[in-house]
């Protein structure tokens, strides 16, 4: 009976955030007019256990208060964009020379669906089931600086556009052959950034104007996606609605870009 608990409690007590990581967390939060009431720093932990860990809700331990407090201050954070906005505030000063977007598929646990409200989910259908399709873009650093979220069997050159519209600009966007398209390469042309996106192998212009030493740096956005699934509440999709997903994955960006 007494093993349970200790595990529980180093459990708890594992990958909490230091002093030097709240005090800036909170002072940009103040910022959004959450105030830094003692009760959030515990909050903000049982919302990173919850996120590393995939547990339901209700299995948040008790140290860190009580869950339904935790989940509705979590809910509310997500509605307001509060998580949003932090992870954009985290995102000063990136390397903005090279860009890389990428796409990846995430499965939908079945207890993701079937929300009560008219809300979007962000959950489509697939060959994989339910899932959910995470579109992001990283700096020169690897970092993630926008990402926007998909029905699972939306194609990676579909999101493309909305995401490139989103992004600051930059000198060169790099992307892999699922975003063969001229219309997109135009898109970034316009941003006065260089594509460096490779055509299919059927293609009659071929690739003889591709930096392919450039492109190999591609790993950089994959990269940030291993680091992301890292947390099971982001590998596996647990939330049913696409805002309280997106607020999760952008404290999971928040927490890659804080000690920066």
């Amino acid at each position: 009976e007494i093993m349970p608990s200790l595990v529980g409690s180093e459990m708890c007590i594992r990958d909490r955030l230091n002093d030097e990581h709240w005090s800036k967390l909170s002072a940009i939060m103040l910022k959004d007019r959450v105030y830094d009431k003692s009760a959030h720093r515990n909050t903000m932990e049982g919302i990173l256990y919850r996120m590393r860990t995939g547990c339901p809700w209700r299995d948040v331990p008790e140290s860190f208060g009580d869950w339904s407090a935790i989940y509705r201050r979590f809910n509310l954070w997500s509605k307001k964009g509060v998580l949003m906005r932090l992870f954009k505030s985290l995102r000063h000063e990136p390397d903005l020379e090279w860009e890389f977007i990428d796409g990846s598929i995430v499965k939908a646990h079945q207890h993701s669906t079937g929300a009560r409200t008219e809300d979007d989910e962000g959950i489509g259908k697939s060959v994989a089931g339910n899932t959910t399709k995470i579109h992001m873009a990283v700096d020169s650093y690897g970092l993630p600086i926008e990402f926007c979220i998909t029905g699972g069997e939306i194609h990676d050159s579909k999101a493309a556009p909305t995401l490139i519209d989103m992004l600051p600009s930059a000198d060169y966007i790099i992307a892999d052959r699922g975003y063969d398209s001229e219309a997109l390469r135009e898109q970034i042309r316009d941003k006065n950034a260089i594509p460096v996106i490779p055509r299919k192998k059927n293609s009659k212009v071929g690739n003889d104007d591709i930096d392919w030493c450039l492109y190999k740096y591609r790993h950089l956005v994959e990269n940030v996606f291993a680091r992301l699934k890292q947390y099971r509440g982001i590998a596996t999709r647990y939330d049913k609605l696409k805002r309280n997903y997106e607020g999760t994955l952008a404290l999971a960006c928040s927490m890659i870009r804080l000690p920066m």
